[in-house]
């Protein structure tokens, strides 16, 4: 068929996503809640479609409100996951109904040098990992966390959404040209200061040299820092819940592994903090573990 006169057609594609997990329908609580997520995980979430996991809550939620604060945080809703009276009255809103999914984990290794499979289905569906909205955990060692699926990685059959600039150096005031990506991992030689991000896609990262605090270093893979970790550290940032986070001296604003983040808001036990440390997910659970030769 000669497709060239047509206006339009359809292809499969793959979207990224964040699932927020719902634990109340009380609009005041979720408001104060993820005003707090965000402001915690700073630039982490924002401006990424969301998927709203409402499975676990009975009562009626407020759509209107729960949208108008979602996008209030740069958070556009793209689809939701409720059931029974939630779910009808989501659909009245506006909000289109998913299929949750969990990708499979790839083996944990240092180094990944095969990229995730990215080919797109056509049934909508989306990977394991969440933001919860919820209270943040206090321990300084672990953070629980519910398990979702999540980045909540929809997959939808609409073109895809523009994507992060693969393995791009930002800064507040001028972007900085990305360093060389080679065929298993970026790897950045000089410190990265206050503002600036660092995105390894379907890749490990590798900085050597510090990470100072108000930078970011995001990963597909792993993250290896060979140097201070004082910034915001994610792995496994489309859901691979394998991905680990790895430094020689651990004194980190922010942890997070496929999505399952904890803030690190005291110092850390004295057998972790400025020590050499690994990051990683023990079922839902965020674990900081000691490196020892």
């Amino acid at each position: 068929m000669n497709t060239e006169s047509l206006a339009l057609d359809f292809k499969s594609a793959t979207l990224y996503a964040i699932r927020v997990v719902l634990h109340s329908a009380d609009p005041e609580r979720l408001n104060a809640a993820l005003a707090k997520r965000m402001a915690d995980a700073g630039s982490f979430f924002e401006n990424e479609p969301v998927v709203i996991d409402a499975s676990r809550v009975e009562e009626a939620i407020d759509w209107a409100a729960l949208v108008g604060a979602l996008r209030g945080h740069n958070l556009p809703p793209i689809g939701v996951v409720a059931e029974g009276a939630n779910l009808a009255a989501a659909r009245a809103a506006g909000l289109t109904p998913v299929e949750l999914s969990t990708p499979a984990a790839r083996p944990a290794q240092v180094i990944d040098t095969a990229p995730p499979n990215d080919v797109a289905t056509p049934v909508p569906s989306v990977p394991a990992a969440a933001v919860e909205i919820a209270p943040a955990p206090t321990t300084a060692a672990e953070a629980p966390a519910e398990k979702a699926a999540e980045p909540a990685t929809p997959k939808s059959a609409a073109e895809p959404l523009p994507e992060r600039a693969a393995a791009s150096t930002t800064s507040a005031a001028s972007p900085t040209p990305a360093a060389p990506q080679s065929s298993s991992a970026l790897v950045i030689t000089r410190p990265l200061r206050s503002g600036q991000r660092v995105y390894a896609r379907h890749t490990d990262l590798v900085v050597i040299g510090m990470v100072s605090q108000g930078a970011e270093v995001i990963a597909d893979g792993n993250v290896h820092v060979y140097g201070p970790l004082r910034g915001k550290a994610m792995a496994g940032a489309r859901g691979d819940t394998s991905a680990r986070i790895f430094t020689t001296h651990l004194d980190a604003e922010l942890l997070a592994v496929a999505g399952v983040y904890r803030v690190v808001e005291d110092k850390l036990d004295r057998s972790l903090h400025n020590q050499p440390a690994l990051v990683r997910l023990d079922g839902d659970t965020l674990r900081i573990e000691a490196l020892k030769a």
